[in-house]
């Protein structure tokens, strides 16, 4: 068992962050993204000891944290790591807070303590019961900059729909948290393992999640010719084969991931094991 004087109490660079038990699942899966080379937005990773200390009130574990702001400015996502958040077995999308378009340090410091609170909620503890996942919720966070994305999903390297060996991807316009929280019916796209298209489908994408001036998120209306028109075409379905074949050969098979295309660019935003 660790003491506490083991416990890491400093924020690190997300490619620092290396054991689960300290920083949590998101926070170790960053840091192997960007170890490995992937295109993960860089962050900081706050350990579970230096998240509780804040929350508590400690004033110069929350001046060290307020200093980080600057680095990732003008705008950056907050979001929850908890130790033994993801698993073959059990998930916490959707459960656990991400806060996103951050813009200042006070509002920073506010989403670390919401992302906290959020798996102590009654919807978050009895999945923890009903998942066995035992003792009380330990809580890390990420600090990353913020993809402010045209287009953005999820990927499976497994459809998760009936098994089948090939790329599933829901895509959708704007931020991709309009496909978690079910605001939208994304696009659908199945690859086969050497990248060809098997199926694609449009769905109904009639809003959008856009991140605001004022530091806030947005649902806006998409154009019309937009709602029902696949939001990606070959060439970006090619760069997300490319990407599972890389995180395939980092991760393992059979794992979910989280993207966005911003100017032109794709960005890793997670990636974990599909849940059973």
């Amino acid at each position: 068992m660790d003491s506490a004087a083991d416990r890491p109490v400093k924020a690190v660079p997300l490619a620092a962050a290396s054991e689960d038990k300290f920083y949590g699942g998101k926070c170790v899966s960053l840091g192997v993204a960007l170890r490995a080379g992937l295109p993960a937005p860089d962050g900081y990773a706050l350990p579970v000891a230096l998240v509780s200390a804040i929350v508590g009130g400690d004033e110069s574990a929350a001046a060290e944290v307020k200093a980080l702001f600057e680095k990732l400015a003008p705008a950056m996502a907050v979001r929850s790591s908890a130790v033994g958040e993801d698993s073959d077995d059990a998930s916490f999308a959707g459960l656990h807070l991400s806060v996103l378009n951050v813009m200042d340090a006070d509002s920073m410091m506010a989403a670390i303590c919401a992302v906290h609170a959020s798996a102590h909620t009654a919807e978050a503890l009895a999945y923890r019961q009903k998942m066995g996942v035992a003792g009380e919720p330990a809580i890390a966070v990420v600090l990353q900059q913020q993809i402010l994305s045209e287009v953005a999903g999820v990927m499976f390297t497994q459809n998760p729909l009936n098994g089948a060996s090939e790329r599933y991807i829901e895509a959708s316009w704007g931020l991709g948290e309009a496909i978690v929280a079910g605001l939208v019916v994304p696009d659908s796209f199945r690859l086969a393992n050497d990248g060809g298209i098997i199926q694609q489908s449009a769905g109904e994408k009639d809003i959008k999640l856009v991140a605001t001036a004022d530091g806030l998120t947005a649902e806006v209306e998409v154009e019309a010719d937009k709602i029902e028109s696949l939001c990606l075409n070959t060439q970006q379905l090619q760069q997300l084969h490319d990407l599972a074949a890389k995180c395939e050969a980092v991760y393992g098979e059979k794992i979910d991931i989280e993207w966005a295309f911003h100017g032109g660019s794709l960005y890793l935003l997670q990636c974990r094991s599909i849940t059973r």
